[in-house]
């Protein structure tokens, strides 16, 4: 919820002359381990009621990494997602867990999808993905001073890693398997980061 409402804080300061609807009740209307789904009553400022629907994630958000290995190399990862039934090419990326901070999380992940620890980690971005429904967010973290470095994770199967040459970007958007939106999102930041 407090990531809900971070959110809205953020978005309410780029709006002022907007006021939020009125929320009278919010309900559950179902959940899973993962999510849960919750109703609004709302009321805009116009007097106008509407009902929306909201996917709530049960954790502290998710962290995406963009791991630099040397002035050439990035990092990469080919694992399942289920939501597209097949193998899919993007950034490690993982959940924040309860009370950890948004790099510590960045830094786990990193060891335990691409066996690397980083020296040297900056937020370049926190995104939401489908704010009209979903409060999720997602920080994208660079990872740079990259050093060997496996914790195990809990992944079902061994997770591909693949280094991709930094200058071939332009080849990497062009792939078919390279579609999450979150990890094109970071390719874009990356190129401004390092001023590609």
């Amino acid at each position: 919820m407090n990531v809900i409402k971070n959110v809205r804080k953020s978005v309410t300061k780029n709006a002022p002359d907007k006021k939020p609807p009125t929320i009278h009740q919010t309900r559950i209307v179902a959940s899973s381990h993962l999510f849960k789904i919750e109703a609004l009553d709302l009321e805009f400022s116009n007097g106008e009621k509407r009902q929306y629907e909201r996917l709530v994630s049960r954790g502290a958000g998710a962290v995406l990494i963009v791991p630099v290995l040397d002035q050439h190399t990035i990092l990469l990862i080919r694992e399942y997602a289920a939501g597209t039934e097949r193998y899919e090419l993007a950034f490690p990326k993982g959940k924040v867990e309860k009370g950890e901070a948004i790099l510590d999380a960045a830094n786990r992940e990193i060891m335990e999808e691409v066996g690397y620890e980083s020296g040297n980690l900056s937020l370049m971005k926190s995104l939401s993905l489908a704010p009209g429904y979903l409060g999720h967010i997602t920080h994208i973290v660079l990872a740079q001073d990259l050093l060997p470095h496996r914790e195990e994770g809990d992944e079902p199967e061994e997770i591909e890693v693949v280094p991709w040459n930094i200058n071939d970007m332009d080849a990497l958007l062009d792939r078919d398997d390279f579609a999450e939106g979150r990890s094109v999102a970071a390719l874009y930041l990356l190129k401004l980061a390092l001023k590609l």
